[in-house]
């Protein structure tokens, strides 16, 4: 069996329904504000009889209008992609919900501590000289390094990362940046910052494109099979996903599933929308 398909898919535990509990039913503190990001994203505590974890919470009133994105709101489908995320079994999201918070309807995310120091070979990005990407990488393209130089951006021929991929395409990532992937102290791979998704047009631009054109690992195509079921009319997910993307962009999420399982391929840059996002990390 493929390495990509050896590591197992995450399953919803005790632990996750208590944390999304957690997140929906706590009080809200705001301890400080993200500066660097677009809008507004603070930093908060959110407390519960007894519990208590950090969180991130994105107030729809902080966003930013987007030409391209003109129904719904960032904060929505930042919940529809941790929807889509568990439905495919692979946790990749962190536990995500809507609610109220000190400024009115957002987002709140369960905060991803990241360990000083990444394990040692646990690098997901590099930039490496040459034409070729070498053992446990794929190429993803040549970027300017500075003073005429150029290097090769490739990422790590990861399983965590390929499933990513998959949801990206699903979702239809306009933005995994190197920034987005986070990796907690056990190991655990997560995307984050999923505002400019679920677009009816094809706005993919990733990082990973390492895998284009090649065969969809049979753990994938299980998955999307399983996920293209669960999205059909009427089905309690479609409904969900209803709540939060328009029926247009609900169809358009359908749509892209039964093409990855018509091909049997990950997806390829459609050459009509820059590949890579900018800046790239």
């Amino acid at each position: 069996m493929p390495a990509s398909e050896r590591i197992p898919a995450r399953s919803v535990t005790d632990s996750d329904t208590e944390l999304l509990d957690l997140l929906t039913r706590g009080e809200l503190a705001v301890r400080g504000r993200i500066r660097e990001a677009s809008n507004a994203v603070l930093l908060c505590t959110v407390t519960h009889e007894g519990r208590e974890a950090s969180c991130v919470y994105k107030p729809v009133a902080g966003e930013r209008p987007l030409w391209d994105f003109p129904d719904g709101n960032l904060a929505r489908r930042e919940v529809a992609a941790y929807t889509v995320s568990e439905a495919l079994g692979w946790g990749l999201v962190p536990p995500t919900v809507l609610r109220d918070g000190p400024y009115g309807e957002g987002m709140v995310q369960l905060w991803i501590q990241q360990p000083d120091e990444p394990a040692e070979g646990g690098e997901l990005l590099a930039l490496v000289d040459g034409e070729e990407p070498g053992d446990g990488w794929k190429a993803v393209g040549f970027a300017e390094v500075g003073e005429g130089r150029t290097a090769l951006l490739v990422h790590a021929d990861d399983a965590r990362l390929r499933r990513l991929a998959v949801l990206d395409a699903v979702i239809n990532n306009g933005d995994r940046k190197g920034g987005h992937l986070l990796v907690d102290a056990e190991g655990r791979l997560y995307g984050i910052d999923h505002g400019v998704t679920f677009n009816t047009e094809d706005k993919l631009r990733t990082l990973l494109w390492g895998w284009a054109g090649e065969p969809l690992t049979g753990e994938a195509t299980e998955a999307l099979k399983a996920l293209a079921g669960a999205i059909g009319a009427g089905e309690p997910l479609a409904l969900r996903l209803g709540e939060l993307i328009t029926e247009a962009e609900l169809d358009a999420v359908r749509a892209r599933v039964d093409a990855l399982l018509r091909t049997g391929k990950h997806r390829e840059p459609s050459g009509e929308w820059p590949a890579i996002p900018w800046p790239p990390v």
